[in-house]
């Protein structure tokens, strides 16, 4: 039977990765999305208690994510009562291979000044299965149901995504940890180039929140811009089922796959 988690905690810092972390890339490395879910559920964890809100969320990608045992600590960089920098490490057979900051603000009344975010999303219901396996491989894309405008163009699409399957098995996870999860699959829902003559991976992912999602499908209005140089953007606004929440930026190093001789 397949398993139904993402991760299987070993003890207070360790985790076994299951075959649902399978990248696109390569079927040996952990696809960032489950990383980025895992890492903010450790960061919500050292922040228990607080009251803080996360605010901003950026993962670092140092290299290869090998599917192996996964190290993940949490420490303090900016102590504070209403303000406060942590950050958070996973390691892999003692190599740092994600690094990622948080940002933690106090939580404040400000409805009666709020505004000015971008339009709702259609919601998930108005919009029809993508059968994206046809674009994609690996243990992670299997693991996730999209559903994708029929508008969608190279470059430009809008999708929910959801997942039954579990972040860390036995363990219930947050919101935030869930949504986080699943938002790295941005750059692979309006590519510009099919993944099997171009290589366009993220080298980052940044997250901005004005406000924290409440759970369900996760819901991505993407832009995908590729420059003359090499490098892409993958921007995206981020949903939940009751609107906009925020905002997600991801660099791309863009460069043609090697033509293969038979």
């Amino acid at each position: 039977m397949a398993p139904t988690s993402y991760y299987t905690r070993l003890d207070a810092t360790r985790f076994l990765p299951t075959v649902h972390t399978g990248g696109a890339w390569r079927s040996d490395e952990q696809h960032l999305a489950p990383v980025a879910g895992l890492i903010t559920h450790e960061i919500e964890r050292h922040a228990a208690g607080s009251g803080l809100l996360t605010s901003r969320l950026t993962f670092e990608v140092l290299g290869v994510i090998p599917a192996e045992e996964s190290d993940v600590r949490v420490e303090m960089v900016r102590p504070g009562r209403t303000i406060r920098l942590v950050e958070a490490t996973m390691a892999v057979a003692g190599r740092a291979v994600v690094r990622a900051r948080a940002w933690l603000l106090a939580r404040q009344d400000t409805v009666e000044v709020a505004g000015g975010e971008p339009a709702p999303m259609p919601p998930p219901d108005r919009l029809p299965v993508w059968h994206w396996r046809d674009t994609w491989s690996g243990g992670y894309i299997a693991s996730v149901e999209i559903r994708r405008s029929p508008e969608a163009a190279p470059g430009r699409a809008q999708a929910w995504l959801s997942t039954p399957v579990d972040l860390v098995a036995g363990e219930p996870a947050g919101p935030l940890a869930r949504f986080v999860g699943l938002v790295d699959t941005a750059n692979g829902i309006a590519v510009r180039q099919h993944p099997g003559t171009w290589m366009f991976p993220n080298l980052d992912l940044s997250l901005h929140l004005y406000r924290q999602p409440t759970g369900g499908a996760v819901g991505l209005d993407t832009t995908v811009v590729f420059g003359p140089d090499g490098v892409g953007l993958t921007s995206s606004v981020l949903h939940d089922e009751r609107g906009p929440v925020g905002r997600a930026e991801q660099i791309l190093t863009v460069r043609p796959l090697p033509v293969r001789t038979p």
